[in-house]
């Protein structure tokens, strides 16, 4: 369908013709759940693993205590919260990702979504697929996003690029870090450092989570923090699912404090039928499609092939793609 397609099981990264050159056995597999999978039959012998964060294999602290011969656990993309992370640098593991690859892919996914849930864009596209024509039935709830407020919640990689293309809407921008951005960054982009979450949150008409899952974050946005936001707020996170206390989101969707969710990570994921998500009232959920562009793809691809080429030759990867080196989580995980 697509020759660039490479983040898929028949395109393998577009690296087995490289590694199998070498000697290299490489399976490449989507059977990774359950003790008969392809995956757990492979644990024992592997020296590197290599999973996306799209469909991940989970790495549990049972199967590293199992893949005796495990050296390296690679992410093609961003995002290594599938690995238990603690248990990796216990056993002197390294874990890395390619740091960078899909970042622009996340923001102008994001973009998108927010504009989705602002115009009410969904409900038009269903009369125009079922044949109806009730222009008030999208217009009620529809607004511009000149003028509102926008939040995120980190501003990292990701939530630095939707705010630098948010400006151009005339939004009134906020964010919210661990770290403060350069004042120079922050001036030419004319976004607001908030400190103190909580107090963000009451202000935005939309919040957007760009943040990684960590035990710190994990359930974060639970019924009482979502209670503090702005009724009526959109929420759009493309982060983790884990971020989100599930049925805490679907409550506050049916009572309407939340007048519209959107993203494409869930928990776990893949995400079951019967995940609350699919079924509460508008939202705009997607699979796990934001970072796994065409161009992002090529991108992931390339980060592995580079670090498994120092991997063998014993070089050190470049310092932002560890996640965990000589037994430390990098300072995000922590």
């Amino acid at each position: 369908m697509n020759p660039n397609f490479v983040g898929c099981v028949e395109g393998a990264l577009g690296i087995r013709e490289w590694l199998e050159s070498q000697g290299h056995e490489y399976i490449v597999t989507d059977d990774k759940e359950g003790p008969d999978s392809v995956l757990e039959k492979h644990i024992p012998d592997l020296h590197v693993l290599i999973s996306t964060p799209f469909h991940p294999a989970y790495v549990t602290a049972e199967r590293i205590k199992k893949a005796k011969n495990l050296e390296l656990l690679l992410t093609a993309g961003i995002g290594s919260d599938h690995i238990d992370l603690n248990a990796a640098a216990a056993a002197g593991l390294t874990v890395a990702e390619v740091t960078g690859s899909n970042v622009v892919s996340v923001a102008e996914d994001e973009l998108l979504r927010i504009l989705i849930l602002l115009r009410n864009f969904l409900p038009g596209y269903q009369q125009a697929v079922t044949g109806d024509w009730n222009v008030a039935g999208i217009a009620y709830r529809a607004y511009d996003l000149e003028g509102k407020t926008i939040g995120t919640v980190g501003a990292g990689r990701i939530g630095k690029l939707l705010l630098q293309r948010l400006k151009p809407f005339n939004c009134n921008l906020l964010y919210h870090d661990r770290l403060k951005m350069d004042p120079e960054l922050e001036n030419q982009i004319g976004a607001k450092f908030e400190e103190d979450l909580d107090a963000m949150l009451p202000k935005c008409d939309v919040i957007v989570i760009n943040m990684p899952l960590t035990d710190k974050t994990r359930g974060l946005f639970d019924k009482d923090r979502i209670a503090k936001c702005k009724k009526g707020v959109l929420i759009v996170n493309n982060a983790r699912g884990a971020i989100m206390d599930t049925q805490a989101v679907a409550d506050a969707c049916s009572s309407g404090h939340i007048a519209g969710y959107s993203g494409d990570v869930w928990f776990p994921q893949p995400a079951p039928k019967d995940h609350p998500w699919r079924y509460m009232p508008n939202h705009a959920m997607t699979p796990h499609i934001s970072g796994t562009t065409i161009d992002a793809q090529l991108r992931y691809a390339a980060g592995v092939k580079d670090m498994l080429d120092r991997h063998f030759r014993g070089e050190d990867f470049p310092e932002q793609n560890y996640i965990v080196k000589e037994g430390q989580l990098a300072p995000q995980y922590r």
